[in-house]
């Protein structure tokens, strides 16, 4: 005999079921409660979400900033803190890229050794070229703000040509800097910029050249991070990976900083 009970036949048609078999009928108040509940957050459905990726990117850069501020008030007694800094920083950023699943202690500790490399070299850049670190810190900001504003209104995408051209040029980035850098150390150059400031083009060092090229790129890569996430949370990716939409972030910004440090560094000298 079918209930004429019109609450019974509510909570039947919600499916209520375990309510109704221990006795208990719910009533409107109840059902609105239900409606009114937040939804579920990335904890409870271990998904990525927005909010919790800049969660664990503003975590990441707090320790970053934090170890910089300690190498910055640091490096002039202790000089070799930047070098440490941006030797483990490498190993580090290594083995995060060619991991397959994020590590957060292993993000977070990078965090806190690309904070003592960009701590010390700024103080080291700061003490030559004064000023030029508050000019890099906001470039820097500007940069990543209009980035930012351009992907979220759709303006930029990440494409697959786009990339492929991004990556040959990474890839010719990164001899020229490991040319430079050996012609540095080996003391085939005097200048501590090498061939940046040596050669010139058209009366223009070749170092600003490199490195307005180098701070396009650095914000196509950061369409890449920003990509990256977009697509995780559209996809509802696993939850963790948000470290690796943070770590990614951080490396591009890292990049982007000491590219416009130098900028501004070889305008000066």
């Amino acid at each position: 005999m079918a209930s004429s009970n019109p609450a019974f036949s509510r909570n039947a048609a919600f499916g209520a079921p375990g309510a109704v078999a221990a006795g208990k009928v719910l009533s409107d108040s109840d059902l609105q409660g239900m409606f009114n509940a937040p939804s579920a957050g990335s904890q409870d459905t271990d998904r990525m979400s927005y909010e919790d990726t800049i969660v664990k990117t503003v975590l990441s850069f707090a320790l970053l900033l934090t170890a910089a501020v300690g190498a910055w008030l640091l490096t002039p007694s202790l000089p070799f803190l930047p070098f440490l800094g941006m030797i483990v920083g490498l190993v580090l950023g290594l083995v995060n890229t060619f991991k397959k699943e994020p590590s957060p202690a292993l993000i977070l500790s990078y965090a806190v050794a690309e904070g003592l490399f960009v701590g010390g070299i700024s103080q080291i850049f700061d003490q030559r070229f004064s000023g030029v670190v508050v000019q890099a810190v906001l470039a820097t900001l500007v940069v990543v703000g209009v980035t930012l504003a351009l992907f979220a209104n759709g303006k930029v995408r990440a494409s697959k040509k786009a990339t492929k051209v991004f990556l040959v040029a990474m890839v010719g980035y990164l001899v020229f800097s490991l040319v430079n850098f050996g012609l540095v150390a080996f003391g085939a150059i005097d200048s501590p910029f090498g061939l940046s400031s040596s050669v010139t083009i058209f009366g223009i060092k070749l170092g600003l050249i490199i490195g307005v090229l180098a701070v396009l790129m650095a914000a196509y890569s950061l369409v890449l991070d920003f990509d990256f996430i977009q697509r995780g949370v559209n996809n509802r990716a696993p939850r963790k990976f948000g470290w690796s939409g943070a770590f990614g972030i951080m490396v591009t910004v890292v990049w982007l900083y000491v590219e416009l440090l130098r900028i501004f560094a070889l305008a000066r000298d």
